[in-house]
């Protein structure tokens, strides 16, 4: 259907951003199914990753750092918020700026479930050798960081 296979006749970059976002599509689809049962979402999972990651980051920050919207990121903190997830307090330099806080509720949600949910990532990835898996990450992270200078 996307000509994407071995045989296909599509230009290499054109066959490789195909398989890319199917691929991406379809593993985001996956974690959303695991969350789902407590009402998250992968997309507020990964903000809460970067929150986590960050420190106390502004909106700005964590948008940056998602590769999202401001207006995006805004909601996905508003629903956060709303599951005691995420705590936003003024930023003490600068009163107009919002800092986002990783609440207690956040990190004991996470130290229950995490183990599973890397044992399922890395069942998802088990096609590929260590090896593989390595270059996967090694040439993804170059082209992530390529498109994060357009």
């Amino acid at each position: 259907m996307f000509d994407i296979g071995p045989d296909s006749d599509l230009e290499p970059a054109v066959r490789a951003f195909r398989v890319l976002l199917l691929v991406g599509q379809r593993l985001h689809r996956l974690m959303d199914q695991r969350l789902r049962a407590d009402g998250l979402t992968t997309q507020q999972a990964a903000l809460l990753t970067v929150v986590t990651a960050l420190g106390r980051p502004s909106l700005g920050e964590a948008a940056d750092a998602m590769g999202t919207t401001h207006q995006n990121a805004a909601q996905l903190v508003a629903a956060l918020t709303r599951k005691e997830f995420l705590r936003v307090e003024p930023d003490p330099a600068d009163r107009r700026r919002r800092r986002l806080i990783a609440t207690e509720t956040n990190d004991q949600y996470w130290r229950v479930r995490d183990a599973a949910d890397h044992n399922a990532v890395a069942d998802w990835f088990s096609t590929l050798t260590d090896s593989e898996l390595q270059t996967l990450t090694t040439l993804s992270e170059r082209l992530l960081k390529a498109l994060s200078e357009t």
